[in-house]
Order: structure tokens, then sequence, then C-alpha cells
């Protein structure tokens, strides 16, 4: 890109917005507030008492600050933090060379923890409760169990699927937090934070607006923050309420935070299925989407807005459903909650 095109502020704007995003204590981490006093005082405590705090394991729907919080938990701590996630730990040896290097009161956090492979959880548990792992050398009758002495180390998992962890090791952890989503004034108070950061001129019926179709996820919040941003800047005018409709319309983030993803499952159950139930499998195969996207990205909002209900024999849209894709739920279908 040529000196003439390319603005020298650009990077140093990028930087700015990923720091709004990223509190760096609790105090200024907005909503969870139960969760927060809960983290505050198991912090203070292992301060006061000079030892690593308990470990940590954060569970909830993605987009909710899960990582921020772990972040926060070493910056509070003044620890140190290592970071990785369940899918690159495939093996037990991957774990052991993680924590072998762990220095004396280091954070490490574990993000999808659930997708561990088993053998690594299996050596996790030891190194949990007693700070320390047995590593084999060799193979058939002369193996040998050699103990390796960890430094104590403070763990945080972090979880979308928290169903998915084995028991013993959900019970290691000291402290486990649930997060909820955000109502739309937290929201409001996430990204008025972020648009100061940022600089942007934006008015209290614009964050409102945006806030009101986040769909309850601060990081939803900030990313449509950044296309409304990026809208007034092509346009060159003021990041007002009908610049934040014209983007999310462009966008196809309806009054509801719904987006196309949504819409498309939805429009499947009703039009394909007449309201359900669907199965999950058929759900995914029908709209091109993985299972598991359908079920921890898409679900958890569409049911917390009643526009979608979870039964034994399938998902089935309810009569908000119906309405909401604009027609009447017909011969009764449609299932009110």
């Amino acid at each position: 890109m040529s000196d003439e095109i390319r603005r020298p502020e650009a990077d140093d704007t990028e930087l700015a917005f990923e720091g709004a995003l990223r509190p760096q204590s609790l105090d200024e981490f907005v909503g969870q507030q139960k969760v927060r006093r809960q983290l505050e005082l198991l912090l203070q405590a292992a301060v006061l008492q000079n030892r690593a705090p308990d470990h940590i394991l954060l569970a909830g729907p993605p987009g909710l600050g899960k990582t921020t919080l772990a972040m926060i938990v070493a910056h509070e701590g003044r620890r140190p933090l290592r970071m990785t996630s369940g899918p690159a730990i495939q093996h037990a040896g991957d774990l052991a060379a993680v924590l072998s290097s762990l220095v004396p009161g280091e954070v490490l956090f574990i993000d999808e923890i659930h997708r561990m492979a088993r053998s690594a959880e299996e050596m996790l548990y030891l190194a949990m409760e007693d700070f320390r792992v047995d590593i084999m050398v060799g193979k058939g009758a002369g193996a040998t169990s050699i103990p390796l002495e960890l430094a104590p180390f403070t763990l945080v998992g972090a979880t979308t699927r928290s169903g998915l962890l084995p028991n013993p090791l959900r019970d290691r952890f000291g402290f486990t937090a649930h997060l909820e989503f955000y109502e739309p004034g937290e929201l409001f108070r996430v990204i008025e934070r972020a648009a100061t950061l940022l600089r942007l001129d934006v008015d209290g019926d614009a964050l409102h607006e945006i806030s009101g179709r986040s769909r309850g996820t601060p990081r939803i919040a900030n990313r449509l923050l950044r296309r409304v941003r990026d809208y007034a800047l092509v346009h060159g005018g003021r990041a007002d309420r009908t610049a934040v409709r014209a983007a999310l319309e462009l966008y196809d983030v309806d009054e509801q935070g719904l987006d196309r993803l949504d819409r498309a499952v939805l429009h499947v159950i009703v039009d394909r299925f007449a309201g359900g139930p669907v199965g999950l499998s058929t759900l995914a195969v029908s709209v091109g989407e993985e299972a598991e996207t359908i079920e921890a990205v898409v679900e958890p909002f569409l049911v917390r807005s009643g526009l979608l209900a979870r039964t034994p024999r399938g998902r089935v849209a309810t009569a908000e459903a119906w309405r909401h894709l604009g027609r009447e739920p017909e011969g009764g279908s449609g299932h009110d909650l």
C-alpha cells in the first residue's frame, strides 16, 4: 500500500479498539456482577494467604468474557499468564510439556477445555490436585513411571459445553463461574466505553440501538459498533441511529439481533417442517452448518428470545417465531412457552 493511501493513525486506531475489548481489571469489567464479586473474594483471599488462587472454571456461551476474565485473574494477581486451548492438547505429552514449563504462581488458561484429549484430562487430574505428573518411560513390561513435580499454578478453564467435562475434572476446580447473557443496559456501558476509547462520535440513541441488537453478548456488541464506525467513516456522516439502522440492515442484523443464520434456522423449521419438531443433525444439514455451531451459537439466543423450544423430539419454532417471520401459525403450529 502506498504512503499516499495508508493513514498513519490506522494501526493505532485498531490497537485502541482491541484495548477497548479487553478490560484490565475487575473494576473495568462490565456486567456479571455476581461472578465479579466471587472472583474478587477468591483473588483477595489468595493474596492475603500468599498462595496461588484456586483453579477456576468459566462456563457460558461464546463471547461473554471468559478469556477476558482469565486475563484479569492473572493481571489482578500480578502473575504471568500462559494461554492454550483444548484442541491444541491432543496427547498427554502436549500437556506435560506445558505444565513442566510453568513458573511458580503462573496462571494457565485453557480455552474450550472440554475438547482436550482424554489422556490429557487424566494427567490433569493429578496436576491440579497434587501439582505433579507421572511420566511413563519405556514400553511394555519394562515401562517405568517417573513422578515430575510441578510449580504451584492456577488453572483457568473456559468452556461453552460444561456438560461435556468429566466429573473428576469438574470437581477439581475450586470455583466454577456460570456467565449469563448481558442485559441491554450492560451492553450499552460496554460499547459506550469502547466508543470513548475509540474517540468515536456516537450518540446515546445509536448506542441503545446497537445494544438492543447484540444478542446479550459483548463480543457481538463490539463487532456491531465496529461495523457502524466503518459505515459512518465511508459515508462521511455521524454515527447516529439512522447510520446504525442502515449499517445493520446492510449486515443482515434485524431489530431483535437475529442474523442470517438465525433466520435461516427459523425458516427451515417453519417452512420445511411446519414448525417442527426437527432433529439437530437434520437442522444443521438443512442450513449448511455444523451441528455444534447450531447448538452452541444459534440455539442459546433463540431459546432465550422465546423463538425456539427444545423438546425430546427435536427443535420446535414457537408462535413468536412464526410472527417474527411475518406469518401466523398454521393449524395450531407454533408452541407458546
